[in-house]
């Protein structure tokens, strides 16, 4: 028998192997081979001794011969299966044992040898090949033991989110204004459908004084928990300026213009990471007369008044960004036809397709085509389940009521 050594995988040669044959001469060559090669190596006469070893020494192989007096090799096979599934185990048969070996496979056997084991290269190659195979199988247990442990972990955590989104989502609620309601002969309506728990859309009105009444929509960059943390401090932002007016500090609050700059120095001291888009108005009851600023909104408001229908397409970047930024004041006489329509680029994306983008177009093309109240701007978003949103979905409606 050649005894040449084929140094192949040095770090597998120092695995304890079991060595079970009734053979003395075939078994003393196996085992002085691998001992010689390094492997720490414990020999049985039988199949009896060679459970008796396998419980004593725990190897990391066995070799095991098929035809042995007693219990010969499948039963051992059976019985160390039940005592360690994991530990491979090399049968050694014989020619025309075929049907054996085929048997011996069906239970477990990892690799099998023909006798005369000629080349110790061979035997040593199987030995290596079933230590490497076992070592993968363990290390793919361990990771499928640690991805069980991380799935465990994410659903867990997962299960926190979805508490605090529900008690955000609860908190974002509780900041917006009731959904319709009249001030001071104008109605205020809205509608938002979040695509998530938490919704990055917000909107607000509010009556300043006698005279004045506020307004806004905003789009948070963004989705989830951060962009609706971002809406629930616009909520609190404006109530330093609105404080102030009422104390006669400050008059900001009127002065679309100067409260979006207001907004827009806020956000970049605050470094939030996020930048928000904003249409922001004051009606002047008195002079019945609408006051308004745009911060980047898209799509733009549509407005209807004196039957006529228009975009308020008056640009003006996202606060949040630029601290060099400008903002303009526009004003427009308010007839008794008034209505000021707000949607969210989400609405405009329920209309989008593969091929193109929806564009503001599409939303004056509505307007001109359909009431102008919120059941007909939700009618697009009904095909729509809410798992299913493209985006946040937001609806404002500001209207003259008649006397």
């Amino acid at each position: 028998m050649d005894s040449g050594k084929t140094g192949l995988e040095p770090m597998f040669n120092t695995s304890k192997v079991l060595v079970i044959d009734d053979e003395p001469l075939v078994r003393e060559s196996v085992v002085i081979y691998l001992e010689d090669s390094g492997y720490q190596v414990f020999e049985a006469v039988d199949g009896q001794q060679g459970i008796e070893h396998f419980c004593e020494f725990n190897p990391d192989v066995v070799l095991c011969d098929l035809r042995m007096p007693g219990m010969d090799g499948l039963e051992v096979l059976r019985k160390l299966n039940e005592i360690s599934p994991n530990t491979p185990i090399i049968i050694v048969s014989g020619a025309g044992q075929i049907q054996d070996v085929v048997e011996a496979l069906r239970l477990g056997a990892l690799d099998y040898l023909v006798k005369p084991i000629t080349d110790m290269a061979v035997l040593e190659n199987a030995i290596i090949n079933a230590l490497r195979r076992h070592q993968l199988e363990e290390e793919n247990k361990a990771y499928r033991k640690e991805l069980e442990l991380a799935n465990n972990e994410l659903e867990r955590n997962l299960e926190l989110l979805q508490q605090d989104q529900e008690a955000g989502r609860r908190a974002q609620l509780q900041l917006l204004p009731e959904p319709d309601a009249t001030i001071q002969g104008f109605r205020f309506q809205h509608m938002i459908i979040p695509s998530l728990n938490l919704s990055g859309d917000f909107i607000d009105y509010f009556q300043i004084s006698d005279r004045y009444l506020g307004f806004y929509i905003a789009d948070v960059s963004g989705h989830g928990a951060a962009a609706a943390f971002v809406t629930m401090t616009l909520k609190s932002l404006i109530n330093q300026p609105l404080r102030q007016y009422r104390l006669g500090e400050n008059e900001a609050i009127i002065n679309p213009a100067e409260f979006i700059k207001y907004l827009n120095r806020e956000l970049i001291g605050a470094n939030l990471g996020k930048h928000i888009t904003v249409f922001y108005a004051v009606i002047d009851v008195v002079l019945n007369q609408l006051n308004y600023s745009v911060a980047g909104q898209y799509p733009a408001p549509i407005i209807y008044n004196n039957q006529q229908i228009n975009l308020l397409k008056d640009g003006g970047f996202p606060v949040g960004l630029f601290d060099w930024a400008g903002f303009e004041n526009k004003t427009m006489p308010i007839a008794n036809d008034f209505k000021l329509v707000m949607v969210s680029d989400g609405w405009l994306e329920l209309h989008s397709t593969n091929d193109s983008p929806a564009e503001e177009s599409l939303l004056l093309d509505f307007v001109a085509k359909n009431p102008l109240d919120i059941n007909s701007f939700m009618s697009p978003v009904k095909g729509y389940s809410k798992s299913n949103m493209p985006d946040d979905i937001t609806i404002f409606i500001v209207s003259k009521e008649n006397p």
